[in-house]
């Protein structure tokens, strides 16, 4: 993630205003009461996927407030969703106050006043949406905010995870991929602000929905790993192999043909790409985690129907793949 702000940077006794110039008037927009603190502690990280802003903050005890008169100078509509991984805070807004703790998140417009706070030192991921685009994840094409989300356990708790490795992977990767990834954000924040707090734990099809995104996330983040094996993807999301399995049978692929075909996808890209035409294709071949250039040829050729050396050499017209994953049209 890209540092925007960190107190650690400055002198103790210049913290507290570096925050409130940078933080509150530059890059949120806002009015800010800081607690009395002289070593103030706090800082801002974020990473862009496509329309989405993921931010981990963390922030010494203080009030903000946004008002009609920075909503005049933002120039954007998007909502915010706030997930806990330390502290407790408060968000007010249209009448409604709603506490923030790590097992209870909240959903709430950034494009009318509102007023944030917390009374201890506070480190949240928030995630800033796209207003209609999100909107439109919900049959009544509208958000319910103001509204609480179950961040402890379930498609809430799978939000946080999918956050923390989000802020952790996707540094290195592609603009295309991180667009990807916040697609997949925006629809698990959505299967989780939307499904009943009491149905939560007991949807397991939304659940399995909300896993196998977050697997195909860490797949795709990983294609390049010629040491990703299946054990190695269940373990580093917090599943068992035979769970891994069952999440990809309703796709009547498995999840060895899915990795295989992403590759195969992604080695199609990189081999159009003016950018990438010093490459050698077996170097490309390898960069995908295939460790055979005649076998990774004739893999490819079962899939496209061509040689990787006939759109090295622009002599074929690309067309569609005869399998499309669903990681790429958004289906599962």
């Amino acid at each position: 993630m890209q540092t925007v702000f960190d107190s650690k940077a400055l002198p103790a006794a210049k913290r507290r205003e570096a925050w409130r110039d940078a933080i509150c008037d530059i890059y949120l927009r806002v009015d800010c009461a800081i607690e009395p603190e002289t070593d103030y502690d706090g800082f801002v990280r974020e990473t862009r996927l496509g329309e989405v802003i993921l931010t981990d903050a963390l922030c010494s005890p203080q009030t903000v407030q946004r008002q009609k008169q920075h909503i005049a100078r933002i120039g954007k509509d998007c909502y915010y969703v706030g997930l806990v991984q330390r502290g407790t805070g408060f968000v007010r807004q249209a009448g409604s106050v709603l506490t923030l703790h790590p097992s209870c998140g909240v959903l709430y417009c950034a494009s009318e006043p509102y007023e944030l706070g917390c009374e201890e030192k506070n480190h949240s991921f928030w995630i800033e949406l796209p207003r209609q685009v999100f909107a439109d994840r919900f049959d009544s094409a509208q958000a319910p905010v103001i509204t609480h989300l179950n961040s402890g356990r379930g498609l809430g708790r799978i939000a946080v995870e999918f956050c923390a490795a989000l802020a952790a992977e996707t540094a290195d990767l592609d603009l295309q991929t991180q667009e990807r990834l916040g697609e997949q954000l925006m629809d698990i924040l959505a299967l989780a602000v939307s499904a009943e707090p009491e149905r939560q734990s007991a949807d397991e099809l939304s659940l399995k929905r909300a896993r196998l995104w977050s697997v195909k996330s860490y797949i795709e983040a990983h294609l390049s790993d010629p040491d990703l094996t299946l054990s190695k993807i269940a373990a580093q999301n917090g599943i068992s192999l035979r769970y891994l399995h069952q999440l990809f049978r309703p796709m009547n692929m498995s999840v060895t043909e899915w990795l295989r075909l992403r590759r195969l996808q992604r080695c199609y890209e990189l081999l159009a790409s003016p950018r990438h035409a010093a490459r050698s294709i077996t170097e490309i071949a390898y960069s995908m985690g295939f460790s055979s250039s005649s076998h990774f040829s004739n893999l490819f050729r079962a899939e496209f129907g061509v040689r990787p050396s006939d759109i090295r050499r622009a002599t074929f017209l690309p067309g569609p793949s005869k399998k499309t994953p669903p990681f790429a049209d958004g289906t599962a």
